[in-house]
């Protein structure tokens, strides 16, 4: 009876030490880390610039580490020059300044005072690399930062090995965003002539254009440009029920 209890005391004070220490720490590591894989072509499309409504919540002015900070109503004409960070695994999965989850592989970013959500072009000066993210959370909250990017974002940028980087960053608003234009990559190939002869089929049975970009040697077959989404999407089912099934979607950036 005696050594039950003493065990019964044991595993409460465990449990009872796990709990304050899992509550002293949001987060699960210690340090922040890149992720175990790179990101996909996918994952490092620029963020759709959407009609979106901004977080009463996190407009409201707030204090971190003794500094205040005031978030803009309209970020129209926002424009600035600074460091850039980047953050990843020790932050995946927890949830930003306005509800959403962080997703390291997103193309998303930090800002202490761009209204929520909203997008923003960023631009790696160092080699002209661009990206468009859609801001969702609080941060850095560094004075020689102005900007934390997603380690996909990072990625593309050209600088997730550096740490940080120096870039432009530039207010996007769906009135001022260019359309973006979607394409399908249908195939590809080694030999000209055999993509040349598919060009002109898949041109006369889906009334679309066709565009051919070389690369390495390897000849690859884009159908569109297509500015209906849903027709993209219904000439992709098509393509894929009629032996293309490795096609798929591409956009301009």
């Amino acid at each position: 009876m005696k050594f039950t209890l003493r065990v019964l005391i044991t595993v409460f004070l465990i449990l009872t030490l796990s709990a304050c220490s899992s509550s002293s720490n949001r987060y699960h590591m210690r340090h922040d880390s890149a992720p175990l894989r790179a990101p996909t072509a996918l994952e490092m499309q620029d963020a759709i610039i959407t009609d979106v409504t901004k977080s009463a919540s996190a407009s409201r002015p707030y204090t971190v580490l003794g500094k205040s900070y005031s978030p803009m109503l309209d970020e129209s004409g926002y424009s600035e020059e600074g460091i850039a960070s980047w953050y990843g695994r020790k932050f995946h999965g927890y949830h930003t300044s306005n509800g959403e989850t962080y997703d390291m592989f997103a193309m998303t970013a930090a800002h202490k005072t761009l209204p929520l959500p909203s997008f923003v072009k960023v631009t790696n000066t160092a080699n002209g690399k661009s990206v468009i993210v859609r801001v969702n959370d609080r941060g850095p909250f560094h004075d020689d930062r102005i900007i934390d990017l997603s380690y996909a974002a990072a990625y593309k940028l050209g600088y997730y090995t550096h740490g940080t980087a120096r870039v432009k960053l530039e207010a996007v608003t769906l009135a001022g965003a260019t359309a973006r234009q979607t394409y399908i990559q249908v195939a590809a190939g080694s030999t000209l002539a055999n993509i040349e002869a598919l060009a002109s089929t898949l041109r006369e049975q889906y009334k679309l254009p066709t565009n051919i970009v070389q690369k390495d040697d390897i000849y690859r077959l884009h159908l569109g440009p297509i500015k209906d989404t849903p027709h993209a999407d219904e000439v992709l089912k098509k393509l894929k029920q009629n032996q293309f099934q490795n096609a798929f979607l591409l956009y301009t950036q």
